[in-house]
Formats: C-alpha cells, sequence, structure tokens
C-alpha cells in the first residue's frame, strides 16, 4: 500500500516518471491529512476542563474522523490501481474487429471506474468539511489554526479530485453518463468553496 511507504518514498515515487501515484491519490492524501487535522483538534480539546460541554461531541469527531482516515488511505491506492487498469486496457490487442469491440468495451468500464474513485473522494471530503466546521468553532482556540489548514485540505481533495474525474471523464463515449457526472462537478466546487470560506471566515486569531 502507498501508505506503508514512508513520506520521504512516497514523494520520490510521486515524483517520479512513474504515472501513478498521481493527482488522484494526493487528493485522497489531502482528504486523510484534513480528517488528520480535525482529529489532533478534538483530541486536544476532549480533556481539557475550559471545553468540557463540548467533550462528547469532540470523542464523535476523533471517531469520524477516524473512519474517513481509513477511507481516504484506501482511496489512494484505489486510484492508482484503477489508473493502471486504464494503462493495461489501452494495451490490448486491436488486430481483429472482436478484438477491438472487447478493448473498447474494457477501457470505457475502466475508465469509469477511474472516474468514480476520485469522485467518492470529493463526495467524501465535502462531507468531512462539516466535521471540519465544528472542530474551528468548539475546538481548542489553540489549534483554531490547524482546523483552518484542515478546512483549506479538504477543500483541496474536492478540487483536485473533481480535475481526476474530469479528465476520466474526457475519455469516456457515454455521453448520458458522461454529463450526469458533469453535473455533479460543479454543484461540488461551489459548495467546496462556499464551505471553506464559511469556515475561514469563524477563525479568530
Amino acid at each position: 500500500m502507498l501508505a506503508d511507504k514512508s513520506v520521504k518514498e512516497f514523494i520520490a515515487q510521486t515524483a517520479s516518471s512513474a504515472p501513478a501515484p498521481g493527482g488522484g491519490s494526493i487528493a485522497a492524501l489531502s482528504g486523510a491529512l484534513a480528517c488528520a487535522l480535525v482529529s489532533m483538534v478534538a483530541s486536544l480539546t476532549v480533556n481539557n476542563q475550559k471545553y468540557k460541554g463540548v467533550s462528547r461531541q469532540m470523542e464523535e469527531l476523533i471517531d469520524t474522523s477516524s473512519g474517513l482516515i481509513d477511507f481516504f488511505i484506501r482511496q489512494m491506492d484505489a486510484d492508482a490501481q484503477a489508473f493502471d487498469k486504464v494503462i493495461e486496457a489501452y494495451k490490448m490487442p486491436k488486430s481483429t474487429q472482436q478484438e477491438k469491440s472487447v478493448r473498447s468495451e474494457i477501457i470505457r468500464q475502466r475508465l469509469k471506474t477511474a472516474a468514480e474513485v476520485p469522485m467518492a473522494v470529493a463526495v467524501k471530503a465535502l462531507e468531512a468539511m462539516d466535521m471540519i466546521g465544528a472542530a474551528i468553532e468548539k475546538g481548542n482556540s489553540q489549534a483554531v489554526t490547524d482546523g483552518a489548514v484542515s478546512a483549506m485540505m479538504a477543500r483541496t481533495a474536492v478540487l483536485s479530485a473533481l480535475y481526476n474525474v474530469e479528465i476520466n471523464l474526457a475519455s469516456i463515449k457515454d455521453n448520458g453518463y458522461r454529463e450526469e457526472m458533469k453535473g455533479r462537478l460543479g454543484e461540488l466546487r461551489e459548495k467546496a468553496a462556499a464551505r471553506e470560506k464559511e469556515m475561514l471566515d469563524k477563525v479568530k486569531i
């Protein structure tokens, strides 16, 4: 798994000529880091007497963050694997009409998977923003900037994941599917940007 690599190893592999991990895996990593920061803020709040009124909520944020971190870590590999499968499909034989037909269908299916993996990342990262907002508003004020960074990382996860959706959609020869997915892109982008602004406006230093 990509997550099992050291930070240096992961960065080196990303910086290499290898096509994966790429932007999709980085989008998922951004989501994981956003949730890790939420957990940090909540952990710095939960046993603090000054914030005992929100201890239960902070415990819930820690639990939710843990589940989301696991999800995003899995998506780091899922994105890289989906891309590899697309490349494999393009290398399939196409000497006969039957081979061309089979190859075309497999490419179409795998491109859809390659689009749906980052779409799931974008959706989950947007959902995480509600949790981040609670950490910023009610969490330990000494960690409010960590909450702000979490908000920005979540926004980055959404927007960067959507770029990966878009580039895969461009190659899919299924107009109905493509238009349906594209319709979701604008909505998710707008919601992420608005939610980030709403949260950052509440950061008081």
